[in-house]
């Protein structure tokens, strides 16, 4: 099975050799300007080029882990993680997407590990969602005082998640001049009948779809959503 799938990877990059998007890359051998950072969940389902419709080479920076995280412990401090922070500092890239889906699983193993005390075994998974944990306690705080809506808790702590990272961002030094944007990518019907669509949940902090219907054009605005 492993000489198949091994056989399956090599025919792939053997399409990539051939495409457009490999003899672009040429011309940016020296270096790369992508203008967008985006950070989304580790998750097989959720290609963040796929969602973006990125065919090209040098326009989107990617950064993934479990919870689409975007901050690091470093010396007791709190800072933004070097892979979102390289971009913005080194490549001239001055927006950050934050991108959360629904169902997410690590989202679902915090909310778990608030409820009972259950963390997963593997020491590193067990530390990326003990990073997630507290965010889970304050969202369930904040949503058992909100206005029921018809989505699942899971979902709406997704949502959540993705609004307080967008504002752990904010406030790191390094993401100061940047457009920080959150997005929830939605294949459970939790914002609408399209699965693989996007919807922009956050920007820059503000978070009230009347807001930031202003800041799409008249073709997404339903393209903004919230579950909150």
């Amino acid at each position: 099975m492993s000489r198949e799938l091994l056989a399956e990877l090599l025919d792939g990059n053997d399409d990539h050799v051939e495409s457009a998007a490999a003899g672009e890359l040429a011309a940016r051998r020296d270096g790369q300007r992508p203008p967008v950072v985006s950070v989304c969940c580790s998750d097989s389902r959720v290609s963040q080029e796929g969602m973006w419709s990125v065919d090209r080479p040098g326009f989107l920076f990617t950064a993934g882990n479990i919870g689409n995280r975007v901050s690091d412990v470093v010396d007791g401090e709190r800072v933004l993680s070097g892979s979102v922070a390289y971009p913005l500092a080194h490549t001239d890239t001055d927006v950050l997407a934050v991108v959360g889906h629904t169902g997410c699983g690590a989202v679902g193993a915090a909310l778990n590990a608030v409820r009972d005390g259950a963390f997963p075994d593997e020491p590193g998974v067990r530390t990326d969602v003990e990073e997630l944990v507290p965010i889970v306690e304050a969202g369930l705080a904040d949503i058992a005082e909100a206005a029921e809506v018809d989505a699942s808790l899971r979902n709406r702590l997704v949502e959540y998640n993705v609004h307080e990272q967008v504002a752990i961002a904010r406030e790191t030094e390094a993401a100061a001049d940047a457009d920080v944007y959150g997005f929830v990518y939605d294949f459970h019907g939790a914002y609408g009948d399209c699965d693989g669509a996007v919807y922009l949940v956050n920007a820059n902090g503000e978070r009230d779809p009347d807001a930031l219907r202003e800041l799409v054009d008249a073709d997404h605005t339903e393209s903004v959503a919230t579950l909150l």
